[in-house]
């Protein structure tokens, strides 16, 4: 723990990239854990665009208590300190591959969200704008439907990237800056299996960074590190 804090102490450009682990000590399940999204939903069904085009209503379905949900849960001790590192002027930007919010939550400003956000959604035949919360709202009702444009009736997606969608162009190219210019690269709660976030820590060890792990699962990355952790928790606490 030591060799940690004199690698953070050390650090002129710190940055953190963080997957679904880092989350589920607020209670949100990940993907692939043990008890992840994918063990007992059709994950990658609920996110695919081709899906969602044919029938919006079973990406609503299935999502509903896991997006639409987020004001009960609370960020805990990783994003509250990633947030006050970044007050500190420490750590100076979070690369997520979260769509949960609780960096933001915590009170983080510099957070590249890589993977979209349901911040906020858009009619997919106009392409008016909606609030995370108006959303919410029109799921809230007794009788929850379809959220549906109040202009021309099409559905709302959330800007969430889903399969077969391409990625938000700016955010990856702020994610590729941030990973050219950091000294120091902490991986949380991802097992760097997905693409191209699995592939921006070598951005990082091309330009000279250090590379420090916090993952339940192994990476392949691993052998990489300076240092590797499996509790996410046990380092923060």
């Amino acid at each position: 723990m030591k060799k940690l804090l004199d690698l953070i102490k050390g650090s002129e450009y710190m940055v953190a990239l963080t997957g679904a682990g880092i989350s589920t000590l607020s209670g949100i399940k990940d993907f692939r854990g043990k008890d992840g999204i994918n063990k007992t939903m059709p994950g990658e069904k609920i996110f695919d665009l081709e899906t969602f085009y044919q029938d919006p209503g079973f990406y609503y379905k299935h999502a509903r208590d896991f997006i639409y949900a987020l004001d009960g849960k609370k960020p805990n001790i990783i994003h509250k300190t990633l947030a006050d590192w970044e007050k500190e002027c420490k750590l100076k930007a979070i690369i997520t591959q979260n769509i949960d919010l609780l960096h933001q939550k915590a009170g983080s400003k510099k957070v590249i969200e890589i993977h979209g956000s349901p911040a906020i959604h858009h009619c997919i035949t106009c392409y008016k704008s909606y609030s995370y919360q108006e959303v919410c709202d029109l799921l809230s009702s007794p009788t929850p439907s379809i959220p549906c444009c109040e202009a021309c009736g099409g559905a709302l997606k959330p800007d969430i990237t889903f399969y077969g969608e391409a990625l938000p162009e700016q955010a990856i190219s702020d994610a590729i800056k941030a990973c050219q210019h950091c000294d120091l690269m902490l991986i949380m709660g991802t097992s760097l299996l997905v693409y191209p976030a699995a592939s921006l820590p070598n951005i990082a060890l091309d330009n000279g960074a250090k590379l420090v792990i916090m993952n339940a699962q192994r990476t392949h990355l691993d052998n990489k590190a300076v240092l590797k952790y499996d509790d996410l928790e046990t380092v923060f606490s």
